[in-house]
């Protein structure tokens, strides 16, 4: 088996190596090893059969769905409305203004599902805005690139769905489960902020002027639309009106409407946000059946049985289990996208976890935000990318400015560690009769 085990590594690292599309060099990766050891096997059927389950999915029609949405959204003037909406009333909160990146990723996270689409989105009015008024560019962007990731983390979340067809685990689970571990996340952003702004002031620029109570309710017309699309899409799920895929329907018909009424939306734009929609999904789409080919393999091979022996023998405690995952997934995010470090380890780490005692919606959220971190990592991280092309600044210094929202993510991973129930308690109360 140590031999499968080495012949799998080097085959991936050769393919990949190469600069192929990731599910391209899964497929590779899949079809060589059967190659090798067990040439009986047909693979091409296998490939051909492992395709039709995979792209038929029930499930997986909402993945095109929320993505159609967030290249929707992306077009609207959702984000001037997200800072003119929330603005006035926070000019006397500790950290003033930088709330409104938190604040804005996670309202916006709620009809998006895309850690890079919430972040290009929100910073592309957040972050010039406050860095014109005087506000800290560091403490501005790496607030943005922490904020950004919850678009994975609060449902609709693409990652999700991804996990779910992967696990065979409920879709409206998942997402139940992303609710309140996203919305913790995000106080905790919102408390480093305020606590840094109240020890260093300066960091926050001058005091605005103050508002009435008047001005801010005046204010919140312009959240209006966003909030709507959020009952929609949201309520509709939760309240057991829609399956996931019929809500992600309606958020693509409830953001059309927002287009057009903004008249930010024509049909050449709609037909750009369908092209590139079809883009994303296109490679999503490949990566999944390169996952799920690759799945199968390892499984006619007894792989994942093996290694979970081999690390039941080492003793660890399914904490320490956990602290070990960690650590090697946040490596594994330095050199790889945070799709990829799902696809490429879920068939191996999914039945060691559940081994240890922990259920696959608890992992879901687990993956789902050393994903997230994988998103901020260095040199690969997607969000840091999209925030250097927002602002100009080096990637080494987004980086460091990134680090502290980097380590808060990572405290609640060992949080969530410690006390499951965190994850579990919005999908266990909603299933109750």
């Amino acid at each position: 088996m140590g031999k499968i085990s080495l012949s799998l590594l080097g085959l991936m690292t050769l393919i990949l190596g190469t600069g192929v599309w990731i599910g391209l060099g899964l497929i590779g990766t899949a079809a060589g090893l059967l190659m090798l050891y067990r040439p009986n096997l047909p693979f091409s059927k296998l490939l051909a059969q492992q395709t039709w389950n995979t792209l038929v999915s029930p499930e997986m029609l909402a993945l095109p769905l929320f993505i159609f949405m967030a290249d929707l959204l992306f077009r609207t003037k959702i984000s001037e409305a997200l800072f003119s909406g929330l603005a006035p009333w926070l000019r006397r909160v500790p950290g003033r203004l930088s709330h409104i990146t938190v604040l804005g990723c996670t309202l916006f996270a709620s009809v998006c599902g895309s850690s890079a689409a919430t972040t290009a989105t929100v910073g592309r009015i957040t972050a010039k805005e406050l860095i014109s008024r005087g506000y800290d560019r560091d403490l501005v962007t790496g607030s943005l690139a922490g904020a950004g990731t919850l678009g994975f983390l609060i449902p609709p979340s693409t990652i999700m769905i991804i996990y779910g067809v992967m696990a065979e685990e409920s879709i409206l689970r998942l997402f139940m489960a992303g609710i309140l571990p996203g919305l913790l996340m995000a106080a905790a952003y919102m408390g480093y902020i305020g606590i840094r702004a109240y020890l260093k002031p300066s960091l926050v620029g001058v005091t605005p002027p103050s508002t009435t109570l008047r001005e801010k309710l005046v204010a919140l017309k312009d959240l209006g639309p966003l909030l709507m699309l959020i009952i929609g899409v949201v309520g509709s799920m939760y309240g057991g009106f829609a399956s996931p895929t019929e809500a992600a329907a309606v958020g693509v018909g409830g953001s059309m409407l927002i287009g057009f009424w903004q008249r930010t939306l024509n049909l050449q734009r709609l037909m750009e946000a369908a092209r590139q929609a079809a883009d994303s999904c296109a490679m999503i789409g490949l990566i999944m059946v390169g996952a799920m080919f690759l799945s199968t393999t390892i499984g006619y091979l007894g792989m994942p049985a093996y290694i979970a022996g081999m690390i039941e023998g080492w003793g660890l405690s399914p904490f320490a289990l956990i602290v070990v995952l960690l650590i090697f997934y946040i490596i594994l995010g330095t050199v790889m996208e945070g799709l990829g470090c799902i696809v490429m380890t879920l068939p191996i780490t999914l039945p060691l976890v559940m081994a240890a005692g922990y259920s696959k919606v608890w992992f879901g959220i687990f993956i789902v935000i050393v994903v997230e971190m994988a998103q901020i990592s260095p040199p690969v991280g997607f969000n840091l990318t999209v925030i250097q092309r927002l602002t100009g600044d080096s990637m080494a210094r987004i980086t460091r400015a990134t680090m502290p929202f980097f380590f808060i993510m990572a405290g609640f991973v060992i949080l969530i560690a410690l006390f499951p129930g965190i994850v579990m308690l919005v999908p266990d109360m909603m299933s109750r009769p």
